[in-house]
């Protein structure tokens, strides 16, 4: 038994002495009216993370006598896990008397959930806040949330916090007196006025650029600035205050189409501004990618999961390929990229702050300025944007005013010349008007000589043509003779094809040969014996009177059917009998530039007809290949 009571004694002591060491552990906030303004951070804050998300605030005393609270280990509070419920306490002291009305603050505005319980006497008020309750609901009708603090003299007093949200929220908790939260207020609102009006003077000024230069640019910019103002607003509880004070479901996206518009539409300015398709054709189809990326990451959000518009650090994506453009076409020598880079510059160290709060990498406690850091950055950007359109206005302008004089000093150029070409041209025609006149005076005498010359030239003319007249006949005489000599030199000896082309030159006097020998002795019809006839449709061709029977000049002859030239089967015809079949069908492709297949063939149906015809064609003499040609055995045309 006492044993017993002595572990229970033991126990108690070690636990007392936990309790007391978490307490120490967490510093006390004092009021004092001499400090308007305190931001919680490190050891004033302990924190529990709720991984069920159902612990009520009994559960939550349970879990702090426990020893389960934690120290705040970074300057500001960040929620990890989105399916997880955090509470936060805090201790107030008011060891000393304040004048002053005290209120406890929450700057992100994007936290889907507060509930704040105070010390009511001995129990606790809990106090519902968040971006998922209507405005109206709100005690302050301000963009942060807000709960009175009773700062009656007395004991030190306990805060339980409970935060929950979708994404990962920063919990900057502020404790300030009512008068500075008024004067605070007012400066923002104050400010948060220049900066909208400032996205509408630029969106104004980049409208009446539009209207002047009729450049797309101008629009996309116009687009980017008012996408910008609509971020600016979700993210600073703005656009949940004044545009959808009763729909609290637009604050889970409302942020992501803008901050997708925001990104697309600044690419889309940077393309046109830098004239990327020029200066960087290649980083230009870079950019076009990075576009078609973002909006099916934009599509997927929108029907996939909208929880991941809460990745924004996607947007550090378009912000660097557009500041590494700029970078790249200023080093090229492009100057109105001058501007833009510097302000790109400004826009990607807000990004780079905003991105270190949220992943909780920032090394110093969140101020106002830190907060509000891109917005500021944002400013800076339009700013050095507006005057690199300026600059590349400014910069054309000069380029249309050097080529303007340019042209005037070419036309002046060209006025000269033309001053002095005219000059010339009525000394050359003076001098040439002169010569004409003398040269006309000149030629009316010689007119006088020409037309006794004319005569005399006549009458040569006349005998001149007499003698054409008998010396036409002389050639005709001897245009016969050489013929009959060309003729018989070429069948009596062995010629080349030029050669004995000069006698079968075409089709046309092929046809003519073969109309010639085949009917020499006259026409018979095939089919009725009909001695009439008149031409038929193909050349050299009958058709008879009586029964319409057309007869063909190539029909029962040799070369029926043949597809090759007329004039090379003439050739083919020629060089096997005056060799007496000996010649190759490999030397007759070489000679007649035809398939050895094609004169194998052919020549193996002339030499079948020399076998026939061996006794006719014996002492033929120069007329024997002529006898290979009609009488084929081959069918009649059809």
């Amino acid at each position: 038994m006492f044993k017993l009571l002595l572990r229970s004694f033991i126990g108690i002591v070690v636990f007392c002495l936990c309790f007391s060491t978490g307490i120490k552990a967490q510093t006390t906030v004092q009021i004092n009216d001499n400090v308007n303004q305190h931001i919680f951070e490190y050891k004033q804050i302990i924190y529990f993370e709720d991984t069920t998300g159902k612990l009520g605030l009994d559960g939550i005393h349970a879990a702090y006598l426990a020893g389960k609270f934690q120290a705040n280990p970074q300057p500001t509070p960040v929620t990890q896990h989105n399916n997880s419920a955090y509470w936060y306490r805090i201790k107030i002291g008011k060891t000393n008397a304040t004048n002053n009305n005290w209120i406890l603050e929450f700057f992100d505005q994007t936290i889907d959930s507060i509930t704040v319980y105070s010390p009511v006497n001995d129990t606790y008020r809990a106090t519902s806040l968040g971006s998922s309750h209507p405005f109206s609901a709100r005690f302050y009708k301000h963009k942060n949330f807000s709960v009175n603090i009773n700062s009656n003299h007395g004991p030190d007093d306990v805060y339980y916090i409970r935060i929950r949200s979708g994404h990962s929220v920063n919990v900057i908790m502020v404790l300030r007196t009512v008068s500075r939260f008024i004067g605070y207020a007012l400066d923002e609102y104050f400010f948060f006025g220049v900066f909208y009006g400032m996205i509408l003077v630029f969106g104004l000024y980049n409208f009446m650029m539009f209207i002047a230069m009729r450049q797309v640019q101008y629009l996309y910019y116009i687009i980017y600035n008012l996408s910008i103002g609509l971020y600016e607003m979700c993210a600073d509880g703005i656009a949940y205050q004044y545009i959808w004070p009763d729909y609290p479901a637009w604050n889970n996206y409302a942020y992501g189409i803008a901050l997708f518009s925001a990104s697309i539409f600044a690419i889309l300015f940077a393309q046109k501004l830098l004239n990327l398709k020029v200066n960087a054709p290649r980083l230009n189809k870079v950019i076009k990618g990075v576009i078609v990326f973002r909006c099916l990451y934009f599509l997927a959000c929108i029907t996939i999961n909208m929880a991941w518009f809460n990745y924004k650090i996607i947007e550090f994506l378009p912000l660097c390929i557009s500041f590494y453009a700029g970078c790249y076409v200023l080093i090229k020598g492009y100057k109105p990229a001058r501007f833009f880079v510097i302000g790109y510059t400004f826009l990607l160290t807000g990004f780079i702050i905003k991105t270190c709060i949220a992943l909780n990498i920032w090394w110093l406690p969140v101020t106002e300025f830190d907060y509000y850091s891109l917005s500021v950055c944002f400013i800076m950007e339009m700013l050095f944007i507006s005057f690199a359109i300026g600059d590349k206005v400014r910069i054309l302008k000069k380029e249309k005013d050097v080529a303007q004089q340019n042209i005037i000093a070419q036309m002046k150029q060209n006025e000269e010349l033309k001053d002095t070409l005219n000059r010339s041209l009525e000394v050359q025609v003076q001098e040439r008007t002169r010569e004409l006149v003398e040269k006309s005076s000149m030629i009316a005498e010689q007119n006088e000589e020409l037309k006794s010359v004319n005569e005399l030239l006549q009458q040569q003319a006349e005998e001149i043509s007499r003698m054409n007249v008998l010396l036409e006949k002389d050639n005709i005489i001897l245009h016969n003779d050489i013929e009959k000599v060309t003729h018989d030199r070429v069948m009596l000896t062995e010629v080349d094809f030029e050669e004995f082309s000069r006698i079968y030159p075409d089709r046309e006097t092929c046809f003519k040969f073969l109309s010639d020998l085949k009917w020499e002795h006259g026409y018979a019809c095939r089919k009725c014996s009909n001695t009439h006839y008149g031409s038929g449709h193909l050349p050299y061709s009958r058709r008879c009177s009586k029964c319409g029977y057309e007869e063909s000049v190539i029909a029962y002859t040799i070369l029926q059917n043949t597809r090759i030239p007329i004039n090379k089967a003439f050739y083919m015809i020629f060089l096997m009998y005056s060799t007496k079949g000996k010649i190759s069908s490999h030397k007759l492709s070489e000679i007649l530039s035809i398939r050895q297949s094609t004169c194998w063939a052919y020549s193996s149906r002339i030499k079948k007809v020399m076998e026939q015809r061996k006794k006719e064609i014996k002492n033929a003499g120069d007329k024997g290949w002529s006898k290979l040609v009609i009488d084929n055995s081959g069918a009649a045309d059809k």
